[in-house]
């Protein structure tokens, strides 16, 4: 059935009522637009020696630096000797004794002064050396009179990498002994991988390598759940950072700067490598100290000396470990640890010829369930056997055989 004309004239007229209503709609808010309008921002004057990678330099205290391989940037920081770090008081750390490092490092540094340690510690790219992660951050602290200074050596694009590790080099030189916080696992693996990389001569091969990680394990972990740096920092030296940025986070601000160029999101990762490296070097005149004279350490707590007696009772030093161990008893342990050390002492009293002490240990822990009850049954009932055994009697030889 065919549209009637009237119908169709009426549905034009609404269709041309709908257009003219929605261009006055239009410019109702092209109006509105123009109103409030803010005004085009001024054009910035250009700036011949304008360079993006030199935004760090408005944010720290540092400097350019230009060796034979290109331009890099480093900043110093020093913390003064009459401040403190916790419960560390930086200043003595250049009191330290000269031949505090010999027993933790087994006699590899025997008589080395403070001002000749390097404590060093690096942020990168990543934690796989295989997946090309660089060092884009190289913090190195030293000891001096006047309190502890760190050195940062910072790539501000991977094109500054050469040069940053050429003048890192030239810096280690001055060092006789390096220390580290699991370094010899990671930091300086890595950075030897870049140094041939780049085809330069390792600075690492004339300098004695002390990783503190291991020493700290031994001396702390059964006291505590976990011996990261941070950890320890907390724990040990009671300083509790404000504002810090986790480790895991710091790879991508860096890659977050080399795409946005602002440098002001890197000042938390520069803060927390100088503070890692000030940590170390406090750690480091209290970790030493423990294994150079355990008698008269300032260690007070239980675990800590289960876990130096047992480091001298490996190390063969039998009689000392046996009195650390009786020490911390005395002093009190957890139940867990206790009855281990009550175990480990009477295996000390026995090969020291104390069997009637190994035998009164044993009957402690074969009186009480614990895991070593059934071994102390064990070894009481072997030690009865020996001794009820009756003794064979000398063969009679024949008159025939005289």
């Amino acid at each position: 059935m065919a549209a009637s004309p009237c119908g169709t004239l009426a549905k034009k007229k609404r269709m041309t009522d709908r257009r003219q209503r929605l261009a006055e709609l239009r410019a109702q808010v092209a109006q509105i637009d123009q109103k409030y309008a803010s005004p085009p921002p001024a054009e910035r004057p250009d700036a011949p020696d304008f360079h993006p990678t030199r935004y760090i330099e408005d944010w720290l205290c540092g400097q350019e630096v230009e060796t034979r391989l290109g331009r890099h940037f480093e900043t110093e920081k020093l913390y003064q000797a009459h401040r403190r770090h916790g419960s560390a008081d930086i200043g003595a750390l250049a009191d330290l004794p000269p031949d505090l490092l010999a027993a933790l490092s087994e006699g590899a540094v025997s008589s080395v002064p403070p001002d000749d340690w390097a404590f060093l510690d690096t942020e990168t790219t990543g934690i796989s050396r295989n997946l090309g992660a660089c060092a884009f951050l190289v913090g190195v602290g030293r000891i001096t009179r006047e309190g502890f200074r760190v050195r940062q050596f910072f790539m501000r694009d991977y094109a500054e990498e050469a040069s940053l590790l050429d003048s890192l080099g030239r810096h280690l030189a001055g060092f006789r002994v390096l220390i580290t916080y699991n370094g010899r696992a990671f930091d300086q693996p890595l950075l030897e991988s870049r140094y041939r990389f780049q085809r330069l001569r390792l600075p690492f091969a004339r300098m004695t390598h002390l990783d503190l990680l291991h020493g700290a394990r031994r001396l702390w972990k059964l006291r505590f759940d976990r011996c990261r740096l941070v950890d320890l920092e907390s724990q040990v030296l009671g300083v509790e950072r404000q504002g810090d940025l986790p480790g895991a986070l710091i790879p991508y601000v860096y890659f977050e700067y080399l795409r946005t160029r602002a440098a002001a999101r890197l000042l938390p990762v520069f803060h927390h490598n100088a503070t890692d490296i000030l940590t170390l070097a406090c750690l480091t005149g209290i970790v030493p100290q423990a294994f150079q004279d355990p008698a008269r350490s300032a260690l007070r707590h239980p675990a800590e000396l289960v876990g130096i007696g047992r480091w001298l009772r490996n190390a063969g030093q039998m009689e000392q470990a046996r009195a650390l161990f009786r020490r911390a008893i005395d002093l009190g342990l957890s139940d867990a640890l206790l009855f281990r050390t009550l175990w480990e002492l009477a295996a000390l009293e026995r090969k020291l010829g104390g069997r009637e002490a190994a035998e009164r240990i044993w009957a402690d822990l074969a009186a009480a369930r614990n895991p070593y009850q059934a071994h102390a049954v064990e070894a009481l009932a072997k030690r009865g056997n020996r001794r009820t055994r009756p003794r064979p009697e000398p063969e009679r030889r024949s008159a025939t055989m005289k």
